[in-house]
């Protein structure tokens, strides 16, 4: 692979890659960068064929950010349409955080667990009704098809204090609260 040098302006982002760096860490990026811009030529950014960034979303946003004009891209026209979705994963396994949601609704789940990334199974004895919704299948049959869906789920106010701690305690540990908390409320109707 031939490595080019090219205008960030002709570069294009990557709408569906599900990593992000926040704040101190994007921050501590940019700062690397500045510090040892040789690292771009070592890890050039790559790309397809139309320009769209494969691996290093987040160093182009830093080079934005700080100005640059041009970097080095590598281009991956060898890799087919599913290669390339497989390499926006596995080459960020170990780096920066994840967009949950995008994760959810566009990657598939036993994909993303075979190519190393830990993700949430749904459990398959899952109870959902007490989500007491008249039409639960056909929504199922929805979200499992990529359409995106949010569930409202209310509480009685004796439990609302209850529900506040736990979605707190798995927030603050960086943690997708949906299924955890689906789980729980199972848990709590069991009793009942």
């Amino acid at each position: 692979m031939n490595i080019q040098v090219v205008k960030i302006k002709d570069i294009k982002s990557n709408p569906s890659n599900p990593r992000v760096i926040k704040d101190e860490k994007f921050q501590k990026l940019c700062e690397s960068i500045k510090a040892f811009p040789k690292m771009l030529e070592l890890r050039p950014i790559v790309v397809n064929d139309d320009m769209v960034v494969l691996g290093g979303n987040m160093r182009l946003k830093a080079l934005t950010h700080i100005g640059l004009k041009e970097a080095p891209v590598i281009k991956a026209s060898d890799l087919t349409e599913e290669q390339q979705r497989q390499f926006i994963i596995k080459d960020n396994v170990g780096f920066g955080e994840w967009d949950w949601d995008l994760l959810a609704n566009d990657w598939d789940s036993s994909e993303l667990e075979e190519w190393g990334l830990d993700v949430w199974q749904p459990p398959t004895d899952a109870d959902y009704s007490i989500l007491d919704e008249d039409d639960i299948e056909s929504q199922l049959d929805e979200m499992a098809g990529g359409v995106r869906k949010a569930i409202q789920i209310e509480f009685e106010p004796d439990h609302y204090d209850e529900a506040y701690e736990l979605v707190k305690f798995w927030r603050e540990r960086e943690a997708y609260v949906g299924a955890m908390l689906i789980e729980y409320l199972k848990a709590e109707k069991d009793k009942l």
